[in-house]
């Protein structure tokens, strides 16, 4: 006997239920609002979901931070690449401008003197073209990005309303139509609109290398725009043949604008720019240019020279083209720096996007990891405490209960929770209390043997005693004939025979079978009357029992006492002055159906219910077995058996149904059998003598045979 560790797999018998009954707590009323009453998987993502929401918020603000500033130099860098097409139509339209302000100021005239503008279209057509041709490249590079920057927008729609003038104009140009200042200040406002359009991006204050980048091509193209204005003049002068007053001072004003320009593009060109426009400077074409261009200002004591021309436009076109070519690679080296400095921030951006991803999901998978680590440690130890309520503690109690030899010995399985943080700990002690609970049952199973046995002890003795009391009775009876004494003698032998009864009760308490025994089967009417003999009001019942129905030798005893009982409790809560009467037939092949019948004041439904189940399920011996004996008996005598016991309420009083199955019934015994029967009367069982002066029909029973 005792308590020790074992396997957890233990597997339980048939009768054990195979699910668990969820419904551990029914009183209580979970609540959603009740933070208390949240499921643990539940907490646990909240614990989890708060921080990472957090987390994810701030890693969105940085996120969005590093894509808007990577878009805003993407942007930046579009608009950079832009310029490449801007400063070609620049060059482009200031050819054509300078060429038309020239042509203008001294126009082609025919053989009669008079304007010919086909000469002039003849002589501007090329530039017309070239000029077209770099208005389709730069609206191809820009019409994508009308819907980027604002500033950037308004400046290209300007600009690109301005080239929409260009045909008119040239019309106007060339019907001489306009004079030359207004062709130059049209010409020029274009020109303007496109270096405010080249100026226009940004890619904000925190850069200032990218701004000076953007500033070193602006300043060039503002050097080689006041250039080709100065080209322009000279130009003109040289077609007619001086300067005038105004011109001169507009060719003072562009010389003091294109130092300033200059002056300003060295402060912000790289050390490598400055080298490739000094080196553009020492070529010769450049210095050409610069010794016809120094040929036109004033010396002392005399006036400014006329430059030939066409000498004139051929050597400025080439200084024109070699500050063309710096101004590209500046141009270059802008558009280099600008996609180099939004791919870093793309890359940038998409690192810190990818670093954010990993930790979050690392966050998460850590977070899964270790929330399904505690929930599933929570599930087992859940599943091991119903396992240990419902099903590990009532099979130990129903062992014990049903042990009849020593107590054996009951293993507790270990905990399932096998780690070793505070739900482990819970789970090992809930294992000590599964292993104290058991204790405890196997203490209460003891005691309860050795009550049992105490039982078992005095019924045995008591009986002895009634059945020695029983015999005398059943020697005086025999030798009595004053019919009052026989009567009152019938009167001893049943209140002997309850006795007996209720010894046998103690038994059945105790767990331990009857000994009175019989050999061969009896008649079922036999079994009734033996019964009836056992109750003190037998006066009362009628039987009506049919003669071809044999009860087991084996179950008689059981039988009669679960008679008895039923009979004692119909009579002791009838009237009196009613009867109760008692059929038995065949029910079935197999099966007979006894049934008592009172005409008391009945059961409750709910009387009826409790008694049913107390009836179907044999409880365990307590308090409550003392109070309604009569049905304890009869359910453990009925489960002994096999038989069946049921109530019904009648119209009055109670109906005890019985069915006997086919394992206690027995076909009748032979004509041998009959003549080999110790006893006196049908199985063993001697009738009871009826008193017929006294009008009472006492019956009385005899001892069993031997088994």
């Amino acid at each position: 006997m005792g308590v020790t560790n074992g396997p957890s797999d233990v597997t339980a018998p048939h009768q054990r239920r195979s699910l668990f009954d969820e419904r551990v707590l029914p009183h209580r009323r979970r609540s959603r609002l009740r933070l208390r009453d949240w499921r643990m998987r539940t907490k646990l993502g909240a614990v989890l979901i708060v921080p990472s929401v957090a987390f994810i918020v701030l890693a969105s603000v940085q996120t969005g931070s590093l894509v808007s500033q990577a878009t805003v130099l993407n942007e930046f860098a579009e608009q950079v690449r832009v310029g490449r097409e801007t400063t070609a139509l620049i060059h482009e339209l200031q050819q054509e401008r300078d060429r038309t302000f020239g042509e203008q100021v001294a126009p082609a005239t025919s053989s009669d003197g008079r304007y010919d503008p086909a000469q002039a279209r003849v002589a501007l057509a090329p530039f017309h073209e070239r000029v077209d041709a770099a208005v389709g490249a730069f609206r191809a590079a820009g019409d994508p990005m009308s819907r980027g920057d604002a500033a950037w927008r308004v400046s290209y729609t300007r600009t690109v309303g301005l080239l929409d003038q260009l045909p008119a104009l040239r019309s106007a140009a060339v019907g001489g139509i306009v004079t030359a200042p207004t062709i130059e200040g049209n010409y020029t406002r274009t020109i303007d609109s496109l270096l405010a359009l080249l100026a226009e991006p940004s890619p904000g204050v925190e850069r200032p290398e990218l701004t000076d980048a953007v500033l070193r091509y602006v300043q060039l193209a503002r050097v080689k725009e006041v250039g080709s204005r100065i080209r322009a003049r000279l130009y003109s002068a040289g077609r007619l043949g001086g300067y005038g007053a105004e011109e001169l001072v507009t060719l003072s004003d562009l010389r003091v604008q294109q130092l300033t320009a200059m002056a300003e593009f060295r402060v912000v060109a790289t050390t490598e720019q400055l080298a490739r426009y000094e080196e553009a400077t020492r070529d010769p074409r450049f210095v050409h240019a610069g010794q016809l261009e120094e040929t036109s200002l004033p010396s002392a004591g005399a006036g400014p020279r006329v430059i030939p021309p066409a000498s004139w436009w051929s050597a400025s076109q080439d200084r024109h083209d070699l500050l063309r070519e710096i101004e590209t690679t500046v141009l270059d080296d802008a558009v280099q720096q600008a996609d180099s400095r939004s791919a870093a921030q793309v890359r940038r951006t998409v690192m810190v996007a990818a670093g954010v991803l990993a930790v979050l999901l690392v966050a998460l998978l850590t977070s899964v990891v270790i929330g399904r680590s505690i929930a599933r440690s929570l599930r087992m130890l859940r599943a091991q405490a119903l396992q240990v309520a419902q099903l590990d503690l009532p099979e130990t109690l129903r062992q014990l209960r049903e042990v009849n030899a020593g107590i054996p010995e009951i293993e507790v399985p270990p905990a399932t929770v096998r780690s070793m943080d505070e739900i482990g700990d819970v789970a090992e002690a809930f294992v000590a209390v599964h292993r104290s609970a058991v204790t405890v049952a196997v203490d209460q199973a003891t005691m309860r043997r050795t009550f049992n046995a105490m039982f078992v002890n005095l019924a045995r003795r008591s009986q002895v005693l009634v059945e020695r009391q029983l015999e005398l009775l059943d020697e005086l009876e025999r030798e009595e004939s004053d019919p009052d004494q026989l009567e009152n003698l019938f009167k001893l032998d049943h209140l002997a025979a309850r006795m007996r009864r209720n010894d046998e009760s103690l038994l059945v308490l105790a767990g331990t079978e009857s000994t009175r025994r019989w050999n061969r089967p009896v008649a079922l009417s036999a079994v009734v009357l033996a019964a009836v003999a056992e109750i003190e009001q037998y006066p009362r019942v009628r039987h009506d029992v049919a003669d071809d129905l044999h009860v087991v030798g084996h179950a008689v005893a059981d039988l009669v006492h679960l008679l008895s009982e039923l009979l004692e409790n119909a009579t002791a809560f009838s009237p009196p002055d009613t009867l109760v009467r008692v059929t038995g037939t065949g029910y079935g092949p197999e099966t007979a159906l006894i049934e008592i019948v009172d005409e008391g004041l009945g059961m409750s439904p709910t009387g009826v219910a409790d008694a049913n189940k107390l009836l179907a399920a044999p409880p365990a011996a307590d308090l409550a077995a003392s109070e309604r004996m009569g049905l304890f008996v009869v359910s453990h005598l009925a489960a002994r058996q096999g038989v069946r016991v049921q109530l019904r309420a009648a119209e009055r009083g109670v109906v005890a149904t019985i069915w006997l199955p086919g394992s206690v019934l027995s076909p009748a015994p032979t004509a041998r059998d009959a003549a080999n029967d110790p006893g006196r009367g049908v199985g063993g069982l001697r009738p009871y003598a009826i008193g017929a002066t006294a009008g009472l029909p006492a019956l009385r029973a005899a001892g069993p045979g031997n088994d």
